[in-house]
């Protein structure tokens, strides 16, 4: 697993976020299943989490703050939650073909957590 930097003004507008950068780890698991075709579906197990396969770079977090901001005002009771329901799904579902993840070239596999868990975890479900 792969910290990600976060800006500064992201992480003090939203403290406890942490963003991990899975995708080696992924990429490890799925070799080692054997499987050649089909769809893996990654879930988080921490309750205030959730994945996504985005571009690794500065933009992305200039827009999430942006959102963030919009979305739940800074001083609100339990902004976290709040935050990770107004994402979307927790889960993502990522195509895979001959034992290799259908990735654009620079498209990481982002885990992000809103309760700086102390070590994060997270699901991988193989059909196909």
């Amino acid at each position: 697993m792969t910290s990600v930097e976060v800006p500064y003004s992201i992480a003090s507008a939203l403290p406890s976020l942490t963003v991990l950068d899975i995708t080696n780890e992924v990429r490890r698991e799925l070799s080692s299943s054997g499987r050649g075709s089909g769809i893996a579906y990654l879930t988080p197990l921490e309750e205030i989490a959730l994945v996504r396969v985005q571009e690794r770079e500065s933009g992305f977090f200039t827009d999430l703050e942006e959102l963030l901001t919009r979305l739940v005002p800074s001083q609100e009771r339990e902004r976290e939650q709040l935050l990770c329901m107004l994402l979307g799904p927790r889960t993502e579902q990522i195509p895979f073909a001959d034992g290799q993840l259908c990735l654009g070239q620079w498209q990481r596999i982002l885990l992000l957590g809103f309760d700086r868990p102390s070590q994060p975890r997270w699901n991988l479900t193989l059909l196909g």
